[in-house]
């Protein structure tokens, strides 16, 4: 296995990491001020992005993006992570981008003139409706949210929350049971429906740790109540939602990661920075302090381990295939977010009270990193993945060592 960058991500990474830390990173100050306020300055990052060829890393070319692989936007997702905004500045944040993946892959023409071409051009935003509040997350395929056809329509009935960026969406990705009397993973499908149907309703921002956030900085309570969409707004096969959803969460899970190591990265910078330069008496910097040497020494190894893992998973993809990752995937999944937010954790505390305030990024990440360990599958099901695999591999093999 060969991680190195190609001479391609050799030049566009320097590149990217300037472009960041000249026209991303200065706009963290304006996140207090809500996303409706620091709009149009991401606005002009987003056109400065597209000008400079760093857009929709990826999307394949064809379709105006970078045409980047799995592996080599891992390396472009890192180098966005180091800042709340980054993925948002590139056209690649979540939930567009694996909402971008489906449209490509399995939108019809119609679908994609009308939904995906306006979200390849920055100038919509979506949302994907899965999760519901009356059932465990854990279980994905426990859903109530219902779609009947009638005539050439489906009538959507359900409650979802969790549904990030639905405020200022102009459509979602609804999961709804369409053959309730199906096997489990057959019952759903994916529908889209515009924010501007009559019977949908966008309930509320729900307040993550006593902030609710705006636009696409936040997490989105919906209603379905009769909603109505045309027949045609059936995304992929009849059936199929679980599927697609699995096949649109496996590479979404190698860019969380990464996207994590940039937070990982980041917060290790300012834990170092604040060791050697904190003074805890005239001459004595915190970084002398044995328990802060340990955790400056852990964080690094834990962080590049946890890297050489996610790298690993995206190589697999690239070359194997998205069924030969799986178990790397949960993996890189609980190890990586376990990593993250240790690191976080130390380079808060060093902080002291600083490090609860909004006067440096920590808090944020804080805040908005802790369901790292929930979304996409929390950690105890991952774990639970890998340990079967392992478990049931070793009763083919017939018990041998």
């Amino acid at each position: 296995m060969d991680f190195a960058p190609s001479p391609k991500m050799q030049e566009l990474l320097p590149r990217l990491r300037a472009f960041v830390q000249t026209h991303v990173m200065p706009l963290e100050r304006g996140m207090a001020r809500g996303f409706w306020a620091l709009q149009p300055e991401l606005d002009h990052v987003r056109e400065r992005a597209k000008q400079s060829g760093l857009w929709l890393p990826q999307v394949p070319a064809a379709h105006g993006g970078m045409g980047l692989s799995v592996l080599e936007h891992g390396m472009v997702s890192e180098v966005l992570g180091a800042t709340p905004l980054g993925h948002y500045a590139l056209g690649c944040q979540a939930p567009d981008a694996g909402n971008i993946e489906l449209l490509l892959e399995h939108g019809s023409e119609p679908q994609r003139e009308q939904f995906l071409r306006p979200l390849l051009q920055g100038r919509t935003r979506s949302a994907f409706g899965m999760t519901e509040p009356e059932h465990a997350g854990s279980n994905p395929v426990w859903l109530s949210t219902r779609a009947q056809l009638d005539g050439d329509s489906w009538v959507l009935h359900g409650h979802k929350w969790f549904t990030t960026a639905v405020d200022g969406a102009a459509f979602v990705i609804v999961m709804a049971v369409t053959d309730p009397e199906a096997a489990p993973h057959q019952r759903a499908s994916m529908i889209l429906v515009p924010t501007d149907t009559a019977g949908f309703e966008h309930v509320r921002n729900i307040p993550i740790m006593g902030e609710a956030g705006e636009g696409w900085m936040s997490h989105g309570e919906i209603r379905l109540d009769g909603a109505r969409v045309p027949a045609s707004n059936l995304l992929g096969p009849r059936g199929r939602g679980f599927a697609l959803a699995q096949a649109r969460l496996g590479p979404g899970r190698i860019h969380h990661c990464m996207r994590w190591l940039g937070i990982c990265e980041r917060a290790f910078a300012a834990l170092v920075d604040r060791a050697a330069t904190r003074e805890l008496s005239p001459g004595h910097v915190l970084g002398e302090q044995q328990t802060v040497q340990t955790w400056i020494a852990d964080a690094r190894a834990e962080i590049d381990a946890a890297r050489l893992l996610v790298l690993r998973a995206a190589w697999t993809i690239d070359r194997e295939g998205l069924d030969a990752a799986r178990e790397q995937i949960s993996i890189i999944k609980f190890f990586t977010a376990d990593v993250m937010l240790r690191v976080i954790d130390r380079a808060l505390q060093a902080h002291g009270a600083a490090g609860m305030t909004d006067d440096v990024v920590l808090s944020h990440f804080y805040r908005h990193e802790r369901g790292a360990r929930i979304y996409d599958g929390p950690d105890e099901v991952h774990r639970a993945v890998v340990a079967k695999r392992i478990l049931g591999a070793r009763r083919r093999d017939g018990g041998s060592p």
